[in-house]
């Protein structure tokens, strides 16, 4: 289908940008927090967490490398504990923001504090919240509490600024319910203590395990050489298997043949629009990120668009992208994985535009899950699945411009690719 055929019906949504964030946005997550409280108290026992079922962990960053680390478990929904935990499931049954928000914030994080040594440690707190983490299924613990979980309301006052999280308490002390069901390739790892973390993430990825899985497995330092095996900050492993996974999808492709012709891709999801275009030569990949005033990063409803950009080339980059952070990485992903079942490579610029309805933020999963879907038909856009096709990769963009909240001429000064030009070394090497 012709590029300009393909474009019919994305008229930009005018009445979005303009109406005030303030106004519009929901507080049914106020209520649901709340709501809390009450089933905390009916779900402990004493100082116990009695019956609770943990589909994941949590290891904070601050104080590194003295850290939090916590045991995740939603509370009176034992029976529902993996549809809490994130994955690309979320995605597919189409959750929205509040959705999202109830999730995360039906999370208690029962967490203490550790040292991120962990190469022989698998008893006490630590080595049980090690077993839920590697488990394929939500594992039954009951955990000791000293005091009561906390609930800071204001919290979801103002969820722009506060990344969505539940109650929280100290733990004294955890133990196993049932013995855990750890896959064989897991334990694989486990045993090979001279295998490098990257090895061993790719060799999980390639037997079918997913990113999220992954993470959960690198973050408890379960991981890597014995020697050096830590507990790894939450956010950290989230962006390390991202970046470690698309690593070697690129090398897969880096002697397969190129696409053919230009082909641009649309996807949005919760408040968030991905324009993908693919053009003919060897690889090459940017993110350009738009944020409209009153989006989140972005509050000022008053302001102008802030955009964002990374980029790296054929070679790839060896330093950590500061601009765009973990979304780099995440649509990064979802571009590799395609061109890898299809055999090809290609150019592939991102334009991700990130409206006033994204009002909280919900993690990049949305990012990855978004792109990844924007080459399938799926249940959350009309848009995604069959591209529309252009004559060159410019005409793609200048197509494309009428739908996007900014100039050309301000997307050619952000964007190595769009304006045409090849980055020196220093772009993608700092």
């Amino acid at each position: 289908m012709r590029l300009d055929e393909y474009l019919e019906g994305f008229e930009p949504d005018e009445s979005a940008r303009r109406r005030r964030l303030a106004e519009e946005k929901s507080y049914e997550i106020l209520d649901y927090v709340e709501g809390l409280q009450t089933e905390l108290q009916s779900s402990l026992s004493g100082n116990s967490l009695v019956g609770s079922t943990s589909p994941s962990v949590f290891v904070g960053r601050s104080s590194y490398p003295n850290v939090n680390t916590g045991i995740l478990a939603p509370v009176g929904q034992e029976d529902r504990a993996e549809d809490f935990a994130t994955s690309g499931n979320w995605y597919q049954q189409g959750l929205d923001i509040e959705n999202v928000l109830q999730y995360r914030t039906g999370l208690l994080n029962s967490r203490r504090s550790s040292k991120v040594d962990v190469e022989d440690v698998w008893d006490g707190f630590v080595g049980t919240q090690r077993e839920v983490a590697i488990a394929d299924r939500p594992v039954d613990v009951e955990i000791g509490l000293q005091g009561t979980p906390n609930i800071d309301l204001d919290r979801y006052r103002e969820p722009q600024a506060n990344a969505p999280s539940g109650p929280n308490v100290t733990a004294e002390s955890a133990d196993l319910g049932e013995n855990p069901h750890v896959p064989r390739q897991v334990k694989k790892t486990l045993e090979d203590d001279d295998w490098r973390a990257e090895g061993a993430m790719n060799y999980l990825y390639r037997r079918g395990f997913d990113v999220y899985d992954i993470n959960q497995v690198l973050s408890v330092g379960a991981l890597g050489r014995g020697e050096a095996r830590r507990l790894v900050p939450t956010r950290w492993s989230i962006t390390a298997v991202d970046d470690t996974v698309g690593k070697f999808l690129r090398g897969s492709i880096r002697n397969a043949p190129s696409i053919d012709q230009v082909q641009v891709f649309v996807n949005q999801y919760i408040g968030n629009r991905y324009w993908i275009v693919l053009a003919p030569g060897n690889w090459e990949y940017e993110l350009v990120e738009m944020k409209s005033p009153g989006s989140i990063w972005n509050p000022d409803t008053t302001g102008n668009v802030f955009m964002s950009s990374a980029y790296e080339s054929y070679e790839g980059r060896t330093g950590y992208v500061e601009e765009t952070a973990g979304a780099y990485y995440a649509a990064r992903l979802g571009i590799l994985e395609y061109l890898n079942d299809i055999g090809r490579q290609a150019k592939a610029l991102v334009l991700r535009e990130v409206s006033d309805d994204y009002w909280a933020p919900v993690g990049v999963w949305q990012v990855r899950e978004s792109v990844r879907n924007a080459f399938n038909e799926g249940p959350n856009s009309e848009f995604a699945g069959e591209p529309g096709v252009a004559q060159t990769f410019d005409s793609a963009i200048r197509q494309i411009m009428p739908h996007l909240p900014i100039s050309a001429g301000a997307l050619r000064r952000k964007s190595v690719l769009a304006a045409g030009r090849q980055a020196g070394i220093t772009d993608f090497l700092t």
